[in-house]
């Protein structure tokens, strides 16, 4: 009896446990298909129009409020609110909003009265905590296409404050949506978004986070520049997800830490493969995300001499999928410089 009695003490708390998790996880399930609609109803609202007014962007934005506050609501519930258990914190901007603040900046910069500051330091304390390490990322490339044009018809002040322009909203964006800045590269922004803790999320978050990049650029920061008989800014985005090493050039705080991996290499080329103001993402990423955002992209076939990376589980060609708006077949030499 004695016996039988310990037996049952010692397999109850495994029961219990087992119970939380399944509750937990169709919790998540539930709040995770909340904060889909949320997006959902959010860029069908910031559609509605290409006022590229501030003040009544501005005015509009106010009435999402309630609808901002229920998405935290969702962010804290999914177990991203707190810093602390290393979980990224998303302040999801709506699109208008964010073409209304780039616009403003933009203006004044361009008549010299605002200072574009961009800052690597939030991505740098979070990669901190994880050096020496191999964690899950997904990891964004944002190429900007046409610098080389630009840089032989502008005048040099203009165009450091173009690329100044582009690299630090393409940052505010990342940030708004939970992800942070690695690094700059010439012309292009990389950026990371941590989906251990939620890999569904985090690859939703940073498809949603390209989508809105380009849109800034069509319907903030290009209206702009056509005033000014600049030529317009087009973007490349290319996605991937995977573990990677978190590796440090030195022993102290300030030296730079960098991310090597599969991940970073597939990105990499998937953007050199990706056309003008359109992302590509890479099958680790579509296979989890939701449906109604997944019918929004394709499979792109690729010729074996373009492309020869393959699924590290499978051992088949690793796919990609991009747009529905582009052609079916990618080559090297269809994307435009």
């Amino acid at each position: 009896m004695e016996s039988w009695s310990l037996m049952v003490a010692e397999k109850t708390p495994h029961r219990i446990k087992r119970l939380c998790n399944r509750s937990l996880q169709k919790v998540q399930s539930m709040m995770f298909k909340s904060y889909l609609t949320l997006s959902k109803f959010n860029i069908i609202l910031s559609n509605k129009g290409d006022s590229t007014n501030p003040k009544q962007n501005s005015e509009k934005s106010k009435k999402r409020i309630d609808e901002q506050n229920a998405r935290s609501i969702v962010n804290m519930i999914m177990g991203d609110g707190n810093r602390s258990n290393n979980n990224p914190i998303a302040v999801i901007i709506d699109t208008e909003t964010l073409v209304a603040r780039t616009q403003e900046r933009l203006w004044k910069a361009l008549k010299r009265h605002y200072r574009y500051e961009s800052s690597l330091k939030p991505g740098q304390e979070f990669l901190h905590r994880h050096v020496n390490s191999k964690i899950p990322l997904v990891i964004m490339y944002a190429d900007l296409v046409g610098s080389t044009s630009m840089s032989m018809t502008l005048p040099v002040d203009k165009m450091v404050t173009i690329i100044r322009s582009f690299s630090y909203e393409m940052s505010c964006i990342v940030q708004s949506h939970g992800g942070y800045v690695l690094k700059y590269v010439g012309d292009a922004v990389i950026a990371f978004f941590p989906s251990g803790y939620n890999k569904l999320l985090a690859c939703d978050r940073a498809v949603q986070c390209a989508k809105s990049m380009i849109t800034v650029i069509k319907n903030g920061i290009n209206p702009i520049l056509n005033q000014y008989d600049y030529p317009e800014l087009r973007v490349k985005i290319g996605l991937d997800e995977g573990e990677s090493v978190i590796v440090p050039y030195g022993h102290d705080k300030s030296s730079l830490i960098d991310i090597l991996g599969y991940s970073m290499s597939i990105s990499a080329k998937i953007t050199s493969l990706t056309y003008p103001n359109t992302i590509t993402i890479g099958e680790d990423i579509y296979s989890v995300l939701h449906p109604q955002i997944r019918m929004k992209f394709k499979e792109v076939k690729l010729r074996i001499e373009d492309w020869k990376y393959v699924n590290r589980q499978t051992g088949q060609l690793y796919k990609l999928y991009a747009d529905k708006n582009i052609p079916t077949t990618i080559t090297s030499t269809d994307k435009k410089p």
